[in-house]
């Protein structure tokens, strides 16, 4: 099973469909068997999303500057709390602790988080799967804007492959988990020497 990191919102003034939505993500997460790993917030979507996946049994992971822990926001009945000393080492923490990443309508955090992660796979810096969730169209001028960027020079068609939009949980985690079990195929087919083929022996 993989551990499956989710962008998402800490807005406590936002719609109850987008809190709703975080929690399903968490109950189709726990389903399945993955881990989660979060922002370490306990309000809004990250709250929602960690206590629904909690609720179906699966282990959580927060990651929080120390800055929120003591605002008092931090998810303290996760299974595991990282507290980092600011936001640019919780990322770090958060990629290097996940499998894949799930993205969630949020504000300029989330936006940050998916658009940092985007261009690092863009680049060839991880081969992690990337996906959004967007039942209802909320990031539909991020998309419209990404067509300009590519009539216009600025986007290569490749870079829109590293990225999946999907309008539903299980669907996200159905691509999630193809990714991964191609990613598992391929290593396992590479490993086996080509004719002719030296492959180095590890220290």
């Amino acid at each position: 099973m993989a551990a499956i990191c989710v962008y998402c919102a800490s807005s406590e003034r936002i719609n109850a469909s987008y809190i709703a939505l975080a929690s399903e993500v968490g109950v189709e997460l726990a389903r399945r068997g993955h881990t989660l790993v979060t922002g370490g917030g306990s309000v809004s979507c990250m709250g929602a999303v960690a206590r629904a996946a909690r609720a179906g049994g699966a282990r959580t992971i927060g990651v929080i500057p120390r800055v929120l822990v003591d605002l008092e926001v931090a998810d303290h009945d996760a299974d595991l709390l990282v507290v980092t000393e600011d936001m640019r080492e919780r990322k770090g923490e958060m990629d290097r602790r996940s499998d894949a990443f799930l993205a969630l309508p949020g504000g300029i955090g989330t936006l940050e988080e998916l658009l940092e992660i985007w261009v690092a796979r863009t680049l060839g810096l991880h081969d992690k799967p990337l996906v959004v969730v967007d039942p209802s169209g909320f990031y539909r001028d991020l998309r419209a804007q990404c067509q300009r960027l590519l009539r216009e020079g600025f986007l290569r068609d490749s870079a829109l492959d590293r990225l999946t939009w999907t309008t539903t949980p299980g669907e996200a985690l159905d691509q999630i988990e193809a990714e991964l079990a191609a990613a598992t195929a391929g290593a396992t087919v590479r490993s086996r020497p080509e004719p002719g083929e030296i492959l180095e022996a590890e220290p």
